[in-house]
């Protein structure tokens, strides 16, 4: 067998087991062999639960590690530029979940140390190894819909993420739509150049305190003269919904489904069906292969497919939307200097 990718999995709340467990079941290129987390005791738990050896209570610490090659750094948002700067300096390939950093500086920081170095760093934007974007944009290339002229997205979660969250997320620009700023930028192969935000609490006044929104809109315009809209809800009392479309010179491509299984139900009470319950559900697939593609990169040599630029690029437009929409006036976007992986 060609050599394993030895990963150590830092963090691990409910997206980092996640990371954890799929790489024990999911991704043959990649061999889990630490994992990391300042909880007493869960790091020990977990590493008993997938039968490894190593485990720490001090992530840092396994950044230094010479017995491992990769870290999938899951920690709160804060540590991580500091961890991926540690991460890099010590030769280790990295895979960091989104956003890079909150701050745009830090963000550009850690770029350049991440270009110094060598190292790879890909970031977990998943909804680009998602079958159903990766098919569309596959379609969108071969210039079936012709010249992409809008992209209309949106994010609705079933309900607020708990109040210790909102205030360390960055708001619903950085922290949700975020992702359709990505999406958005990769399906259509262009960049944002101009973004106007809107929101506004209609469920959860307790969000005023830390200056977010539980309802979202950003109108963006694109350097190749497309436009879009992005929408982000914590109001869907229905269930998680995340689809788009992307209209063309010559067609329109819809990506996504409301359905958690292709099955109806008919009754005398009408018909029905199990609506998709979380992200996880959602995008299952696209985790796996998105660490399956950081695994064939670290072993190849490779560039992802996203990375810390990509990352960076979409953290500002997520504080230009933020700014916008504080202020209620659009906010313009350079990007002569944008060299992405579109």
């Amino acid at each position: 067998m060609e050599h394993q990718v030895r990963c150590a999995v830092l963090g691990l709340g409910r997206l980092g087991y996640y990371h954890a467990k799929n790489l024990v079941t999911s991704v043959p290129g990649a061999k889990l062999v630490s994992v990391g987390d300042p909880l007493k005791g869960r790091a020990e738990q977990v590493a008993r639960e997938f039968g490894i050896e190593e485990w720490s209570e001090d992530p840092y610490e396994l950044l230094e590690d010479p017995g491992i090659d990769a870290v999938i750094i899951v920690t709160p948002t804060s540590t991580h530029g500091d961890m991926i700067i540690k991460a890099a300096e010590n030769g280790k390939q990295i895979f960091v979940e989104k956003p890079l950093t909150l701050s745009l500086e830090e963000s550009k920081a850690v770029s350049e140390k991440v270009k110094e170095t060598g190292v790879i760093c890909q970031v977990g934007f998943m909804r680009r190894f998602d079958p159903a974007y990766a098919d569309a944009k596959r379609r969108i290339d071969a210039g079936e819909i012709g010249k992409p002229i809008y992209y209309k997205g949106f994010t609705r979660d079933q309900g607020a993420p708990p109040a210790e969250f909102i205030k360390h997320s960055g708001g619903i620009f950085i922290d949700c739509s975020i992702h359709d700023y990505d999406i958005a930028r990769y399906l259509l192969g262009a960049e944002i150049t101009s973004v106007s935000g809107h929101g506004r609490i209609l469920n959860n006044p307790f969000m005023e305190q830390y200056g977010d929104v539980d309802q979202a809109l950003t109108y963006i315009e694109f350097d190749s003269g497309a436009a879009g809209d992005v929408e982000a809800s914590r109001t869907s009392p229905y269930g998680h919904d995340i689809r788009a479309e992307v209209i063309g010179t010559e067609g329109s491509i819809f990506i996504g489904t409301l359905r958690n299984q292709h099955v109806t139900i008919l009754s005398a009470k009408g018909s029905s069906y199990d609506i998709i319950p979380d992200f996880q559900t959602r995008f299952h697939e696209a985790y796996c292969l998105e660490l399956q593609h950081f695994a064939e990169c670290v072993r190849n040599g490779t560039t992802p497919i996203v990375t810390d630029v990509d990352a960076t690029i979409n953290l500002e437009v997520g504080i230009a939307a933020t700014n916008s929409y504080r202020s209620g006036r659009p906010v313009q976007l350079d990007v002569s200097r944008a060299h992405t992986s579109l």
